[in-house]
């Protein structure tokens, strides 16, 4: 297993001294390695030294059972190394909540997978847990600064810190902290939050170097004073100690897929709630050790693909040439309005449904992206279904290829790799970056306007008494300019997880909630119903795991 990963890491080109084993499967990149690749730093610098091709891989949205997204994007990576291409995968994190809940695990599945799955799914090199201490500490700090005589004036009902665990637990989105008499601290409503939903963890998956890692956590707006001034986390002297807990954190992870690609797995912000991307270290340093990226967006091209053009793109100094479009039979009946989840089979719905993936298609085009759909296939998919799906891609001129990455690995994906790498020659001689949905500095209700009606298809956006009031209170301080990152279902274009396909009447995004992430550089607009606490389902994957006399790991779907 050691030689495996030797193998894998000289695959990138890398020598011994640039990497530290953790454990026998897989590796820590050390700062040497990132310092003599020319990844640190702001877009400016990093940018001349990223020499990959990248290919974004998105989706449809997808139905509860999930579209098998991850799984494409590991095949394709092992495909492209199959024709030739020496290709690498940077994927998230996968949170402990989702593996030990309803999604299960993040690791891809079949022959299309990382190993090692458990470990990855399970605690990994502790990073998710490097966060959740960094975050925790900056409250408890809050909270100490409030019972030792609030020497800054903060309002106890404007903190916006809020504790974090990585694990879906509904008891704890509303609470009440410091209670105990006169030691127990300064009694007030309190929420957690998945670890993966914090600002700490898009900090984490945005920040280009120590320097930025500490400056960013120092911005962090705690709360606000009784006139509406607010504190940061750098003012309570929280962003050194935060950084010291994050600083290894910060070190892009290495493993491999079962046939040997090189795997980078580094942050996991979520896709719904964040801005659901790997870290741009992570993408960064593959970028410039290998010929082609596949990295993943979350959820929907309407979720992941915007955040990742208009959040991720600018930020990192790169953008795709590639986007890859996974789509499932499964998924275009659900939203022609089929019931997926009892495997109902509709020829009808399929048609219907092929609606929803030409809304998809259409936000990607807009943004100046060259696509290739791959149609994930399962067990029960005919032939004539995936031949429509296909005609229907040609006759709009999109190219678009059936993958069978979970039963036959790379192989599986070989036409899907040759499509891309088509459209990866074509970028080549013709390069053009992404079109943003807005332009830097858009105010951000502006900027939200334009995703909901230019992405989502809104009708425009409906603010509660509480976000606007947010909103205006955040741009007397300046921060009426950043990007906006939205929370929303992922399960529908709209903010409403049971309207499937494409809306036949107008709607408009309602927003609740406005949450400033100033560390993370955007205001966060939480729609709909969208939760950033999870809840275990009836029968949790966590009571299907356990542990063999032999150490193994078994039972993580």
């Amino acid at each position: 297993m050691a030689r495996a990963m030797e193998e894998v890491a000289e695959r990138l080109g890398l020598r011994q001294e640039e990497w530290e084993p953790y454990g026998w499967d897989a590796v820590k990149v050390r700062w040497r390695a990132l310092e003599e690749a020319g990844v640190l730093g702001p877009p400016t610098v990093a940018s001349p030294a990223l020499r990959g091709q990248l290919v974004l891989v998105t989706a449809v949205n997808p139905t509860p059972l999930g579209e098998g997204k991850t799984t494409t994007s590991i095949g394709l990576a092992d495909a492209l190394r199959l024709i030739g291409r020496r290709a690498a995968v940077a994927l998230r994190e996968p949170s402990l909540g989702p593996s030990l809940g309803q999604k299960g695990g993040g690791t891809g599945g079949g022959r299309a997978q990382l190993v090692p799955a458990d470990r990855i799914n399970l605690h990994f090199t502790g990073d998710i847990h490097a966060v959740t201490s960094a975050n925790n500490l900056l409250a408890a700090v809050v909270d100490n600064h409030l019972h030792h005589g609030n020497a800054l004036r903060l309002d106890p009902r404007q903190i916006l810190v809020r504790r974090a665990i990585d694990m879906d637990d509904r008891a704890l989105r509303r609470v009440v902290v410091g209670l105990g008499g006169r030691t127990g601290g300064v009694p007030r409503e309190e929420e957690f939050v998945i670890t993966a939903a914090s600002e700490v963890m898009a900090i984490l998956a945005l920040a280009s170097d120590l320097e930025d890692l500490e400056a960013r956590l120092g911005r962090i707006v705690v709360g606000f004073t009784p006139d509406a001034g607010p504190v940061r986390a750098a003012d309570l002297g929280a962003d050194g100690p935060m950084a010291a807990l994050l600083s290894d954190a910060l070190r892009p992870n290495l493993v491999r897929t079962l046939e040997g690609t090189p795997a980078f797995v580094h942050a996991g912000p979520f896709a719904n709630i964040a801005h659901g991307t790997s870290s741009i270290l992570a993408t960064r340093f593959a970028l410039a050790h290998s010929e082609v990226v596949v990295t993943e967006a979350g959820f929907g091209a309407d979720l992941g693909a915007e955040k990742f053009v208009d959040l991720v793109a600018p930020v990192g100094g790169f953008a795709p040439n590639a986007v890859v479009l996974v789509a499932t039979v499964r998924a275009l009946m659900h939203h022609g309005g089929a019931d997926a989840a009892r495997g109902e089979r509709d020829a009808a719905a399929l048609e219907r449904g092929l609606d929803h993936l030409d809304a998809h298609l259409a936000l990607l085009e807009r943004a100046g992206l060259r696509v290739v759909v791959a149609v994930n296939r399962f067990p029960d998919d005919s032939e004539g279904e995936l031949a429509r799906v296909a005609a229907h891609c040609r006759d709009r001129a999109v190219r678009c290829a059936v993958s069978d990455a979970y039963q036959r690995g790379g192989e599986g994906a070989r036409e899907l790799a040759e499509r891309v790498d088509e459209v990866l020659a074509e970028a080549a001689r013709d390069h053009r970056p992404p079109r943003p949905f807005y332009a830097p500095g858009t105010p951000t209700s502006e900027a939200l306007e334009r995703v909901a009606r230019g992405v989502y298809g809104a009708a425009g956006v409906v603010y509660e008494r509480a976000a606007e009031a947010s909103l205006r209170r955040y741009a007397r301080w300046g921060y009426d300019r950043l990007p906006v990152c939205v929370a929303k279902t992922q399960y529908s274009l709209t903010d409403d997880p049971a309207v499937r396909g494409v809306p036949d009447r107008p709607w408009s995004l309602h927003v609740r909630e406005a949450r400033l992430s100033a560390g993370a550089g955007f205001i966060v607009a939480l729609t709909g119903e969208i939760l950033t606490m999870p809840g275990l389902p009836r029968d949790p994957q966590a009571l299907h795991i356990r542990v063999q006399p032999s150490g193994e790991v078994v039972g993580i779907r």
